[in-house]
């Protein structure tokens, strides 16, 4: 995107993960413009009217309660609207509802005239990713779920906690289904390059293989755990959302473990599911086809057939 040219981002749903995604973005100016949409227009204008009153504290930035028109000259329309994760539900008992919710969003968006990128947020996020490439008609590389982000992330915050590593220096990946059958990639685990296998080995003292399979169990199962505790997640996610916001915005062509459409890779067709990919200013320029163990490859086959068994009412 040229660089003179006014950026602006929609966000459509002005619930936890919106508002914390909005407050991400006016911290960091990553854009010029932010619209506000949510079916309650009262609850966005007072989040627009508070984002605002911190504006000589942040960046420059417009920053207003919308209507779908606004679409239009949207570089990026970020939903995070939807039925939020209730305790004890999983991500995929939300489906129906969220799909219905969607059909509507999807619509009045793309009647705007809307021609830039998606980013879904709202769970199950795979098969609403899904749900919005086809209901927009837009190419696949322009409808992005954030997938794994925040799984990956989770990971790496583990990972650097247990060996005592800066969490950035850590290189690690969760793929598959943002769920319960999504899957550590171990074989490409590194700790600054070194991989995670042989660095446990010069640092085992005190440590135990069991460690890291509650690390991963404690990644996996992290929503519930906050849930739980607090209602919903919401800071982490919105730090994610507003990662590949400034690698589209700002074209970085960055790694990031989104959910995108597979046409082949990994041996699978017509899915969107959570893998590493290359994102710039176009949306995914390339899914990045790591060589994973059998063993990985199985639990990826396996989360792609949960998802797609459970995609019945998008269909």
């Amino acid at each position: 995107m040229e660089h003179n040219k006014t950026t602006r981002v929609v966000v459509i749903g002005t619930g936890f993960v919106g508002s914390s995604y909005s407050f991400a973005l006016l911290n960091q100016g990553i854009t010029d413009e932010l619209v506000l949409l949510d079916v309650n227009k009262r609850k966005a204008e007072g989040d627009a009217m508070d984002l605002n009153h911190g504006m000589p504290f942040g960046s420059p930035m417009k920053i207003w309660a919308g209507e779908y028109e606004d679409c239009k000259e949207a570089d990026i329309v970020v939903i995070t609207a939807g039925a939020n994760q209730g305790p004890g539900e999983t991500r995929l008992d939300l489906i129906e509802k969220n799909a219905k919710i969607f059909k509507s969003i999807v619509g009045e968006v793309m009647k705007s005239g809307f021609d830039g990128i998606f980013i879904i947020a709202t769970n199950p996020v795979d098969i609403l990713s899904y749900a919005t490439w086809k209901y927009s008609g837009l190419p696949m590389e322009r409808v992005i779920g954030s997938g794994t982000i925040l799984d990956t992330a989770r990971f790496r915050f583990l990972l650097g906690q247990y060996f005592n590593v800066d969490s950035r220096n850590i290189h690690a990946y969760i793929m598959g289904e943002h769920g319960d059958t999504e899957l550590p990639v171990w074989s490409h685990a590194n700790v600054g390059g070194k991989p995670i296998s042989s660095y446990f080995e010069d640092h085992k003292e005190g440590r135990s293989l069991e460690d890291l399979d509650k690390i991963f169990i404690n990644v996996r199962d992290a929503a519930y755990d906050i849930i739980e505790r607090k209602g919903a997640t919401h800071y982490a996610i919105a730090m994610g959302l507003l990662r590949l916001t400034r690698a589209i915005l700002r074209n970085e062509n960055s790694v990031l473990t989104v959910s995108t459409l597979l046409k082949g890779e990994y041996g699978l067709n017509d899915i969107y599911i959570g893998v590493p990919a290359i994102v710039n200013s176009n949306g995914i320029r390339e899914v990045l086809e790591l060589s994973l163990s059998d063993e990985e490859s199985q639990k990826l086959h396996h989360s792609a057939e949960v998802l797609r068994k459970a995609m019945g009412p998008i269909k």
